[in-house]
């Protein structure tokens, strides 16, 4: 069963990479087919994000909004403790992964989560919100520094971001940040961008220059299949602090 869950995922990633005219289509096209299968895959390859969860804490009564949440599989990482919080809603573009985060829902029997189909550049809760993740969806989005700057806008003053996503470096990074060489940056920006995954040298400077840093860290993940290769990962934890950059226009 894991096995052929695996190569039902990995003929999707090689052979039928997602086709449509716009993103959502392509999203769709691309995970439709795959999406019962998707949790199993990717918890080996999307490393750090329990860690993520337990750093970032769980808000007294709070809003929690995870855009690009996929099949859901993060809320889990709440345990009990989703309880504390008075809602969590879980976004994306791909109604077929929605379909299963629902399914995830009704089998906790959680009462305060819930999905919502749309764009994590143009989301809006109608409310400030506590806390925003973004778990492996930013390299995802086209428009990413606009989902950065979306999820500051709906952030409370004082409300935390917290990402995890792959990434390369760039070619002269900060002091004391860590310099993928040529060949590195390379491999991974080819490889992950066949199935429309752009990891950027940019995603940590620019978070950085829209939030306060509380926490960085930059690592490395085992990739199934390919027992040599450590694909670079980031966890990045930063709190909205008006005294920095004001909120842009989305």
């Amino acid at each position: 069963m894991g096995l052929w869950s695996d190569l039902k995922v990995l003929y999707h990633m090689v052979f039928r990479p997602g086709r449509g005219r716009d993103h959502a289509e392509r999203m769709e096209s691309f995970y439709g087919p795959q999406a019962e299968a998707y949790d199993s895959f990717r918890r080996r390859l999307l490393q750090g994000r329990e860690d993520l969860w337990a750093r970032l804490g769980v808000p007294e009564g709070g809003l929690w909004v995870d855009l690009g949440a996929g099949t859901g599989s993060n809320a889990e990482y709440f345990g009990n403790n989703i309880q504390r919080l008075r809602k969590v809603i879980l976004v994306d573009l791909s109604k077929s992964l929605l379909e299963v985060a629902q399914k995830r829902i009704q089998r906790h029997g959680w009462t305060n989560v819930e999905t919502c189909l749309a764009d994590a550049t143009t989301f809006t809760p109608g409310e400030p919100v506590d806390v925003v993740t973004f778990s492996y969806s930013l390299t995802m989005i086209p428009d990413w520094f606009a989902a950065v700057d979306n999820a500051r806008c709906i952030l409370k003053p004082g409300g935390r971001i917290g990402v995890v996503d792959f990434y390369v470096s760039r070619k002269h990074p900060a002091p004391g940040m860590r310099r993928h060489g040529t060949c590195a940056r390379l491999f991974w920006t080819f490889w992950f961008n066949y199935d429309d995954v752009f990891p950027s040298p940019d995603h940590i400077p620019y978070l950085r220059y829209r939030f306060r840093e509380l926490f960085l860290e930059e690592r490395r993940a085992k990739v199934p299949y390919l027992p040599l290769a450590r694909a670079p990962y980031y966890i990045f934890i930063g709190e909205k602090n008006t005294d920095l950059t004001p909120d842009l226009p989305v």
